[in-house]
């Protein structure tokens, strides 16, 4: 039944399907309702993304090791593909509303087993993402404070603070946290697109490179020597023939964090519109954003300098470009500033949706309602599962500086470790549970049949997206060695796949057991749901 609440007062959610019923006094906890509009959904979702910190790492990679001047175009293909899974997300969204989102939904449409361990993925790759996050901050931040002030910073110091400051905002009220990102949002995408609009006007370096907009050359490998003659210099990476799945994959990368609008659900004014929305208009957003931004920076640079710089020095070739098109080097400079904001706020989003996710599993269980499941009375955040996500994440940076090899180095243990290996494990456990997701939508739609829902919207499109997330997980696999770069030597990169099993089948068995031990537990696990349909005041 639909009941309207204020938003001061948060519903509390039932346990949708459950049966029996749990038998602990404490009911599961709701968060703050009311708290998000859709801007501030969509804000938080696109700041996942981190739009200018995807384009400046993902672009030039994309560029010299994968499809070459047609890297537009993977984006483009990465647009189609996670829009198709997008459509089915979208679908089960408008009937189940849960700060667990991929928990829950799988629940509803596979079963607790599926749900309880696609959660717990999904919960370990938001986990991780914050951690990997505050390793490019530092990175970034060590850069820019060295070009600006000269000074040396050893990036535990820098990391310590982007843990702590992401912590506090977690702690208190969600509309804190959103204003903060959506500011640095604004700001970096004005300068991406002011930066777009130059090339623009002041026209192509040579030609506009219509071909990178061609969605079959992203398919297609940068050729040997960058497909040029050069006669001058001998860039090494230039020398080497790429590979369109390493683009493919690094375009679909640019996009981890968009699905977290439904984590915001409870905290929307209405979430059964506001989500769908929100999730829409960031995949395709996004995607025109990246195909636009990648192409005109292309065209801006010039075929044979886009190709060059992105092998040898791939920030300059957007910040060299800003400083030329855009009135000087304060604006290169203006630019490094918001790629340090932009990765702290993403470091942040991540933190609010691993706290969200962490929330949601521990309000399931009733050992972990008067701790990891529990409210915050004031602020309606929760407070304790982001004590404990910042916990791990500090974890993770003490790990990651002490235990690698060159470890105090912030290129070795901030960006090549921390950064890139916890960013693969974390985008190999999303993409398998987006794929697990998309069978979960056709079977609540259409085996199931719990909702009515179109063969195309419920079904086929669904199915297509799904086959898409699980060619992405193929390109993965098939070029691991690649994207894990310098760090595919480390222990840690060897035990990755063998840890994103191991956060699946653990918890799957873990279900099991509570089916015949606990069957009451069992019952609720990703039961817990919203039974709201009216606007929150």
């Amino acid at each position: 039944m639909a009941t309207e609440t204020t938003g001061t007062t948060p519903p509390i959610p039932t346990q949708q399907g459950a049966s029996p019923a749990p038998t602990s006094s404490t009911p599961p906890a709701a968060l703050k309702a009311g708290s998000l509009g859709l801007v501030a959904v969509l804000f938080m979702a696109v700041a996942n993304a981190a739009p200018i910190t995807a384009v400046t790492a993902n672009v030039p990679i994309a560029i010299a090791y994968g499809n070459g001047l047609q890297a537009p175009a993977g984006f483009a293909v990465a647009t189609v593909i996670l829009t198709l899974f997008a459509v089915g997300f979208v679908s089960m969204a408008r009937h189940i509303t849960t700060a667990g989102a991929f928990y829950g939904f799988i629940t509803h449409g596979l079963g607790t087993v599926w749900g309880t361990a696609s959660g717990a993925l999904a919960t370990m790759a938001y986990v991780v993402f914050e951690a990997s996050l505050v390793g490019i901050f530092s990175f970034f931040a060590s850069d820019a404070l060295d070009q600006w002030f000269g000074l040396s910073v050893n990036w535990l110091v820098l990391a310590a603070a982007c843990v702590l400051v992401v912590g506090v905002l977690g702690y208190f009220d969600i509309s804190l946290a959103a204003f903060v990102m959506g500011f640095f949002l604004v700001c970096e995408v004005v300068l991406l697109v002011a930066l777009a609009a130059s090339v623009v006007v002041r026209g192509p370096a040579d030609g506009w490179q219509l071909g990178s907009l061609n969605p079959i050359g992203a398919f297609t490998g940068l050729p040997e020597g960058g497909g040029f003659d050069i006669t001058a210099g001998d860039p090494p990476a230039l020398l080497a023939a790429g590979s369109g799945a390493i683009g493919l994959f690094f375009a679909f990368w640019s996009w981890v964090g968009f699905e977290t609008t439904a984590v915001y659900g409870e905290e929307s004014k209405n979430p059964r519109r506001m989500v769908p929305r929100a999730t829409l208009m960031a995949v395709v957003g996004l995607g025109v954003f990246y195909v636009l931004v990648s192409w005109l920076v292309i065209a801006g640079n010039g075929a044979q300098q886009a190709i060059t710089l992105s092998a040898t020095d791939p920030t300059s070739m957007f910040t060299g470009l800003a400083a030329a098109n855009l009135g000087g080097e304060w604006v290169a400079d203006v630019y490094l500033f918001l790629i340090v904001a932009g990765s702290f706020a993403c470091a942040q989003a991540f933190h609010n949706a691993a706290s969200r996710y962490l929330f949601a599993m521990g309000r399931d269980l009733p050992a972990l309602r008067g701790s990891l499941g529990a409210v915050h009375r004031k602020h309606g955040s929760p407070h304790v599962a982001s004590l404990v996500q910042t916990a791990i994440t500090a974890a993770f940076v003490i790990g990651f500086y002490l235990l690698t090899t060159n470890g105090s180095d912030v290129g070795q243990g901030a960006y090549f470790y921390m950064y890139s290996l916890l960013a693969l494990m974390g985008t190999m456990a999303i993409l398998l549970v987006q794929a697990i997701c998309s069978l979960a939508v056709i079977w609540y739609f259409q085996v199931k049949k719990v909702h009515r829902g179109g063969l195309w919207t419920t079904g086929i499109i669904p199915a297509l997206g799904g086959l898409g997330m699980l060619y992405v997980i193929y390109l993965l696999f098939s070029n691991i060695s690649f994207a894990g770069g310098p760090a595919s030597v480390s222990p840690f990169f060897t035990a990755i796949p063998y840890i994103v099993g191991a956060c699946f089948v653990l918890p799957a068995l873990g279900a099991l057991w509570l089916r015949r031990a606990r069957p009451e537990t069992y019952a609720s696990l990703g039961r817990t749901v919203l039974e709201e349909s009216v606007e929150r005041s």
